[in-house]
């Protein structure tokens, strides 16, 4: 059985480093993992490549071939990725038997959110191919700062995980810099649990900008709690601690916890409504998380 991660969201939410030491927390506690880059504008890649997208098709070609801008170029790659998941399945053969697969995709929202290219590919490795995986949506924290930017993280989060239909997790990334923004309007709490929105109007109604639209945000907002599925998970990639505590919830979230456990009805009950601090002392490794 394939698990893995889905790794998303926008352009400079740190994606490709949350790659790089996802995978370095991985290799320290004794999961043998594969990293795969499916950006095709990701050329400086920080850690090793186990499957890249440029054997396969590349952006500054397809680009310069079509007269397409970034975004135009992104799509099409992720079109002609479609259309030749042969050549996926194929390279990813010889790493399903024993590793943990780590996808590295683009960072352009619409691909998420409005287009079907990237989701079909995501449904064919979940559905087809029978992999476990869970989408890992990153949100650069610092968007808490400013309730319009917050607002629209809400939205972008909700309608990626009605898009993707996967098991999802949503990240405040690079958690340790929030302060470096200056005070939040509320505790961190209030961001992470989505509570009541209603509080946000009164700052949006000070920023000119935002009480123009005043009604609108109020709609959007109820809209996001009328479905009650957003919340926020934080991290410090730089911490061994919290990137375990996100961990934990990825691997009950696509079963990871799960695996080695048969036909024992009551083992699967007990996991499943146990909190998701789960006994990581089971690795016989003593380590010490460092990002270079």
């Amino acid at each position: 059985m394939v698990f893995g991660q889905i790794v998303i969201g926008p352009a400079g939410s740190g994606k490709t480093t949350y790659c790089n030491g996802m995978a370095q927390f991985l290799h320290l506690i004794g999961r043998k993992t594969a990293v795969i880059n499916l950006d095709p504008a990701n050329d400086n890649l920080p850690y090793e490549c186990a499957v890249n997208i440029e054997d396969l098709v590349k952006l500054e070609d397809v680009m310069s071939q079509y007269d397409l801008g970034p975004n135009g170029g992104l799509v099409f790659c992720m079109d002609y990725l479609e259309k030749n998941l042969d050549w996926l399945q194929e390279k990813l053969r010889p790493l399903i038997k024993d590793h943990y697969l780590i996808f590295d995709f683009p960072g352009q929202v619409e691909l998420f959110t409005l287009h079907s290219n990237a989701k079909n590919v995501i449904l064919e490795m979940a559905n087809k191919w029978d992999y476990r995986l869970t989408a890992v949506h990153l949100v650069d924290a610092h968007l808490c700062s400013d309730p319009g930017k917050y607002v629209s993280a809400l939205l972008v989060s909700l309608s990626t995980m009605l898009h993707l239909e996967l098991p999802h997790i949503n990240v405040l990334s690079k958690i340790d810099l929030i302060e470096s923004y200056g005070k939040l309007a509320f505790n961190l709490d209030f961001y992470t649990d989505v509570q009541d929105l209603s509080y946000l109007q009164g700052y949006l109604d000070s920023d000119p900008r935002s009480a123009k639209y005043r009604k609108l945000t109020k709609e959007l907002c109820e809209v996001v709690e009328d479905y009650g599925l957003v919340s926020f998970t934080t991290l410090n990639i730089q911490d061994k601690e919290s990137v375990m505590d996100l961990l934990r919830i990825i691997d009950k979230s696509n079963g990871y916890v799960f695996r080695g456990i048969e036909g024992n009805i009551n083992e699967f009950n007990k996991l499943a409504a146990a909190p998701t601090k789960w006994d990581y002392d089971r690795y016989p490794f003593f380590f010490v998380f460092i990002i270079s």
